[in-house]
């Protein structure tokens, strides 16, 4: 089945300072496609996380920086990394869930509300429905929906990244990004995680970050492998793992460097 290209990175070198002597991405282009996950893998530093963060401008934050490419959501169009843009409006386009578990200091329902305030709305049967909905899709509601007033750090660590899952899930995003979102989980959550991202991709784009080839077998559609800032193989997961045709992902696969 043909698939539509919801997001496409088109020539993309990044540096964390303007002067930089060395990017860390080199002019990397890479289609995302509609209703699939993306695994991004490849050793330390080879720039998989760097990327997963271009995608909603997180590396803005933390001072200089500098894109040269683009990064574009389709169908509108829309460049994620043009100047002209609002970070804060990428991030509501683009939502996030990290390696750690991070929920807010506050209730297991306003953690899921909080993108909905920051919009602005304010309309207390549609926050409800909003956050009742989110945590169906995160897998959650039928274990915390007697207790959205509990504190959000009373969940167990896999129930921590569901809530994060679902905090992001709650402003609609047209592309989750995840970054090693099982790394901290134990096992039965890490299944977890991995189920439901089957389930999520019905709904939303995913672009994933993972170390674990066998869950990047499992869990994704299409793999990139990336070394030393460059894409060196992008193709279906299965192909990618099973007869690449790169020397240098063979290598990284069968586990001969990284």
């Amino acid at each position: 089945m043909v698939k539509n290209i919801k997001a496409e990175v088109k020539n993309l070198t990044f540096s964390y300072d303007k002067a930089a002597p060395r990017p860390v991405l080199n002019s990397v282009s890479l289609p995302v496609f509609e209703n699939s996950v993306t695994a991004l893998i490849g050793p330390s530093g080879c720039g998989k996380s760097t990327l997963l963060r271009c995608f909603n401008r997180m590396h803005d934050l933390y001072g200089a920086v500098k894109y040269e490419g683009k990064i574009i959501l389709q169908p509108s169009g829309f460049d994620i990394l043009s100047n002209e843009v609002d970070p804060l409006e990428v991030r509501m386009k683009v939502g996030m869930v990290f390696q750690k578990p991070n929920p807010f200091p506050k209730s297991i329902y306003e953690n899921v509300a909080y993108g909905l305030r920051i919009r602005g709305i304010k309309k207390k049967s549609y926050i409800d429905d909003k956050v009742e909905d989110s945590l169906k899709k995160a897998g959650l509601w039928r274990e915390v929906n007697d207790r959205l007033k509990a504190s959000a750090s009373a969940l167990s660590g896999g129930q921590q990244q569901r809530l994060c899952i679902a905090r992001a899930l709650a402003t609609e995003p047209e592309l989750l990004l995840l970054d090693e979102p099982t790394s901290a989980l134990d096992p039965i959550s890490t299944a977890h995680i991995e189920e439901l991202v089957g389930e999520l991709k019905k709904a939303v784009t995913i672009l994933m970050v993972t170390h674990n080839l066998h869950q990047a077998g499992r869990a994704s559609d299409f793999t990139a492998f990336m070394y030393l800032g460059d894409l060196i193989e992008f193709g279906e997961s299965s192909q990618v793992f099973t007869n690449p045709k790169e020397e240098k992902t063979e290598n990284y696969i069968t586990g001969r460097f990284g």
